[in-house]
């Protein structure tokens, strides 16, 4: 199964690009995946299909059009990391969530959709999945070791959340995982799950982190809590 491109119109002018892919009945739930560093690649785009091949009606928006649209880097290379890297440091957190907040609401009115959308997010896109439980109208969000979500632990969280911490991340101490678990370890819309000794992106299949036992893990929690949020 393979999707499209379809074009988005951002609240504040312009359009960017976004890869979606429909189950075979032509409707279901739908689930916004939110990017990494690295564009809307090959890993991002095999994520909406497989969800598409399961049910779900998914879309994953360019968050970095503004910056360069259409990208699309490996993590394979020195020069594809420094300029993720590059793309990183330029994005803008609150216009990404605007953008977010739009393939959310598209995605929402698209035929097909059962009006149901969740998200779910890997490293930049599990703090942008964070943010979407916090500040768009999304019915649930799945974070996978989101970065920097200590700056916004103060946030009211509206949907249900689920966050997956890897134990050894390298980008989110363990001072800053105490954080989080003080924060959210008994928030009623909260669930975290930790997996100790994973490293950043053990989810990114053929990364230099993948761990296939603990993104299995991971996914199949992930996909029972979408069932229930979102049907």
């Amino acid at each position: 199964m393979s999707g499209q491109e379809i074009t988005l119109k951002a609240k504040d002018g312009g359009g960017f690009m976004g890869y979606l892919a429909k189950p075979a009945s032509g409707h279901g739930p739908g689930v916004v995946v939110i990017q990494e560093i690295f564009g809307v690649n090959a890993v991002m785009r095999g994520i909406v299909d497989r969800l598409a091949e399961v049910g779900y009606m998914a879309l994953c928006p360019d968050l970095f059009w503004r910056q360069e649209p259409g990208i699309q880097l490996t993590d394979k290379t020195d020069a594809e990391w420094a300029r993720a890297f590059e793309l990183f440091k330029g994005f803008d957190l609150d216009r990404g969530v605007a953008d977010l907040d739009v393939a959310i609401e598209t995605l929402r009115k698209t035929p097909g959709c059962s009006g149901k959308v969740g998200t779910v997010g890997f490293c930049l896109g599990g703090r942008l999945a964070y943010l979407t439980a916090t500040r768009t109208k999304a019915d649930a969000a799945v974070g996978y070791y989101g970065v920097y979500l200590t700056e916004h632990l103060n946030e009211v969280i509206r949907c249900p959340l689920m966050l997956h911490v890897a134990g050894a991340d390298e980008y989110v101490p363990p001072e800053a995982q105490k954080q989080i678990q003080a924060a959210l370890g008994k928030h009623p819309k909260a669930t975290l799950h930790y997996y100790p000794g994973l490293g950043h992106a053990f989810a990114r299949e053929g990364g230099k982190h993948w761990d296939a036992d603990g993104a299995r893990t991971a996914n199949v929690r992930t996909a029972a809590f979408l069932g229930k949020h979102i049907g």
